[in-house]
């Protein structure tokens, strides 16, 4: 056991273990108050909702608040451990401003009203437009951090009582590209691999996945390989030298935008020497002749110019891969977020697919998800999917989706796709969709080019509709504002990346009149008086555990099934991976075992799309091109960007996250540790581009795009050569004043509104900008967080002092190394 602090090292101590080998258990520990462990009242049950890994964890109580954390060294995610949000995080719960009363605008000003007034106001507004303009006039719009329960109640009062098909998540910004990739490749959504398959790989590939910062326990089961004995190769793609980056065999920078490129010259050397499975490929998949005829026009060199990446390189990575024993692909927002999104996800599965590492320990793909419910919200139809990955344009799947929720098939809107986010706001901003209601997300700050969506949101004509836990830049904006409890407030369960689910009991009670998100929606159904075709309510459960029985039903005998699950079987153990069914009791660790794909077409969950035009591929065509159901290799060419540098914006300009702060910093700010570790927005530029331009550290930079401008402080990295990297999670709230007539703080004033034509994602990563200094630093540093590489810092405080960012580790049963 020892003391760590984890804000200046993150991913903590290392537990080396070897290939093949269980990794070491690890339990994190943190409590505030100078609190002991045996002083803790009670431990509750949950994981965390700060990123998308699934970290289970228990929550110590005192005196009926929460007090700390520990983690569950018995859970398969993280065998104990626990990164910076999780450990500190939780502290928001108690920050002074909560939302705790709901609120309506009168006289253009938000007031205090009670939970009667607020909901009847909001069903009032739906029933009028119903009447007036019908179900297309009304649009919800989500989160990523609900519960499972709260999104399939959504999903039914949205679709099989309102009946309307405008309904999407914010899911739509960080995890669209991989539910499409999968289903271009495997018919269906879910995550083929498991965290565990990184104890079995002796190559890991990480493409636009800085999970060092995004998944930073993921990072340390990968830093704990790399410490053990037969150590997996690692390549890296990204334009920044991240931690990753660092501690990759090879690291591949390519220039924004050449992402298609780069795979499609990886698999032009897999073509080319003959580093494939036929048997495999035979036996389950189609396409690849058309895969091998594409690729051949996309030599290392081709890509090597394009990319602006050394051919020995690209070759080094294709032999890498090609030579590869049992191979592990992760994939995320470098990829998701920018020009030809999906395009560029599936040829990573094809990578898989020719080598035929699927299905197997160490074999696997993880299209990973940016939010720690997201896959939930895909799964619910809480985004733009059917519950239980039932394909929208197979009337047996719609039939069978009525049958459950007991409503007639024309009820469910089922004419075209859901409509996604970005297209709901242009009906919002042509006035066809006149109620939005937003749930657990910050629109003013986390969508594109925000000077439009502000626009957007404040026309008179829109009632719009929020249901959050602090004060935002999209409450400001809103007509109702209701008082939503959190994480710890409720019980609900949610599911990761790699398909495991975990219970997340309720701690505390929520702050003043604030109520989950389930009641709330159960509250608005109940005003509405939806029903079902017999005249019974709509909606039938009244509690966590009932919508979860009533979810168990809507998914059995889909791919996402969860039929064998209970709340008493995740209570007191590990999360369990769907699908957990008759013949899967245990859940399963990975999916596709023996080629064995849900892609049939009267299975699949879509039948595909063209990775140019985002087109829907006709049902008759799928049927022709994969009757029996195999994988899809599906070829993609390379189109050019459609904003690129040029004389006056010569630089190319992405976002991101940091590793001490999660979406818009609702939650992060408000936990000191956090805060103070990155207080504030910078921008990063390359050391030669700061040279050539005579920029130093701390200088004050506006960067501008064709959109707008934002200041921020510079901080000199190993970014690419004409690249700026902007963070994007901070906005206006926590300014002390309103947003600036001037130039901003918020990364997205920059981007724009343009999108991947597939999983329509917002193109966060494809912007021409310029930058020039507005004040130079003298001595002032960047707010850019300063991260110990990968040495932990120790010490010896007592729990009861020291400094508050100080973390036990328990490791003694299986021995630490510094």
């Amino acid at each position: 056991m020892q003391r760590v602090d984890r804000i200046a090292a993150p991913w903590g101590t290392r537990t080396p273990y070897g290939r093949g080998e269980t990794w070491p258990e690890r339990r994190d520990l943190y409590l505030a108050d100078g609190l002991a462990e045996a002083e803790v009242d009670r431990w509750v049950q949950t994981a965390s909702v700060l990123h998308s890994n699934g970290d289970a964890m228990d929550i110590a109580v005192k005196d009926e608040r929460i007090v700390g954390v520990r983690g569950r060294a018995e859970d398969r995610v993280n065998r104990g451990r626990l990164g910076p949000k999780d450990l500190f995080g939780w502290q928001a719960n108690h920050s002074p401003d909560r939302l705790t009363t709901p609120q309506v605008r009168r006289g253009g000003e938000l007031v205090e009203t009670d939970w009667d007034t607020a909901l009847e106001e909001v069903a009032g507004r739906t029933r009028d437009l119903l009447a007036e303009r019908g179900p297309g006039s009304i649009g919800f719009y989500t989160t990523g951090q609900l519960f499972l329960e709260e999104y399939y109640t959504l999903a039914l009062i949205a679709r099989g009582g309102i009946g309307t098909n405008h309904v999407d998540g914010n899911t739509r910004l960080c995890t669209a590209t991989a539910g499409e990739a999968l289903k271009e490749s495997f018919g269906s959504d879910g995550q083929p691999g498991s965290y565990s398959d990184i104890d079995h790989a002796d190559v890991i590939c990480l493409y636009g996945h800085n999970a060092a910062e995004t998944q930073t326990v993921l990072w340390c089961r990968i830093l704990d390989r790399l410490a053990g004995s037969n150590p997996p190769e690692v390549v890296c793609v990204d334009p920044r030298r991240t931690p990753v980056a660092e501690h990759a065999t090879l690291h591949l920078a390519p220039r924004p935008g050449t992402h298609v490129v780069l795979m499609n010259s990886l698999l032009h050397e897999l073509v080319e020497q003959d580093w494939v499975d036929h048997e495999y490929v035979a036996q389950h998949t189609v396409g690849f002749d058309e895969l091998a005829t594409s690729v051949a026009a996309y030599s290392p060199e081709r890509a090597a110019e394009a990319c602006d990446v050394p051919v020995a390189q690209i070759r080094e990575a294709a032999s890498l891969i090609g030579n590869a024993d049992r191979l592990v692909s992760t994939v995320l927002q470098g990829f998701y977020q920018s020009h030809q999104a999906t395009a560029a996800a599936v040829q990573v599965n094809n990578v898989h697919l020719v080598r035929g590492m699927i299905g197997r320990p160490g074999c696997g793909v993880l299209q990973m998800n940016g939010q720690p419910t997201a896959q939930n919200t895909r799964e619910c139809g809480a985004d733009g999917d059917l519950p239980g990955f039932r394909n929208w344009a197979n009337d047996q799947h719609v039939r069978d989706l009525a049958r459950v929720w007991n409503v007639e098939p024309s009820h469910i809107p089922h004419y075209a796709p859901s409509t996604h986010l970005m297209q709901m706001l242009r009906y919002v901003e042509q006035g066809s969709i006149r109620f939005l209601y937003v749930s657990g997300t910050n629109p003013a700050v986390s969508l594109p080019e925000l000077s439009r969506i502000r626009s957007v949101l404040a026309q008179d004509r829109l009632f719009l509709v929020v249901q959050d836990i602090f004060p935002t830049e999209t409450t400001q904006l809103a007509d109702v504002v209701l008082p939503a409890a959190t994480w710890g407030e409720k019980t609900g369960t949610f599911t990761n990346a790699d398909r495991t689910v975990h219970l997340s009991e309720k701690a505390v009670e929520p702050p003043g009149e604030a109520r989950s998100d389930l009641e709330i929606f159960l509250d608005y159904a109940r005003r509405l008086d939806l029903t079902d075709r017999e005249g019974a309510p709509l909606v039938p459960w009244k509690d966590a555990e009932g919508a979860f029985e009533g979810w168990k039903a809507c998914s059995r005998g889909r791919p996402c099934d969860y039929s064998g699950l209970t709340y008493d079987m995740l209570r007191g153990n590990s999360g369990i991976q769907w699908p957990c069914d008759d013949q899967n009791p245990a859940g399963t660790e990975r999916l596709y075992a023996g080629g064995r794909f849900r892609s049939s077409p009267d299975d699949c969950e879509s039948y595909g799309k063209d990775l140019v035009t985002g087109a829907s591929v006709e049902p008759t065509e799928y049927q022709a091109m994969n009757p029996a159901g195999k994988a899809i290799i599906k070829a993609a060419e390379f189109l050019t960007p459609h904003e690129v540098p040029s004389d006056a914006y010569p630089f190319h300009l992405i976002t991101g996250r940091t590793i001490y702060h999660f979406h818009t910093r609702t939650k992060t700010a408000r936990a000191a540790q956090l805060q103070a570790a990155a207080p504030d927005v910078w921008v990063e530029a390359s050391h030669e581009d700061a040279a050539a331009h005579g920029w130093s550290e701390g200088d004050l930079l506006e960067v501008t795009t064709l959109r707008s401008a934002v200041r921020a402080r510079l901080r000199v990295s190993g970014v690419r050569r004409g690249v700026l990297f902007v963070p994007f999670h901070y906005g206006y709230w926590d300014a002390g004043e309103p947003r600036p007539d001037g130039p901003g703080r918020a990364a997205n004033e920059l981007t724009s509104t343009a999108w991947d034509p597939v999983s329509k994602q917002p193109l966060f990563k494809t912007a021409a900008a310029k930058a020039e200094v507005v004040q130079k630093s003298d001595g002032v540093p960047s707010p850019a967080p300063r991260i110990a590489a990968s040495r932990p810092v120790t010490g010896e405080q007592d729990t009861r002092g020291g400094d508050p960012a100080m973390v036990t580790e328990d490791f003694e049963s299986t021995g630490g190394v510094r």
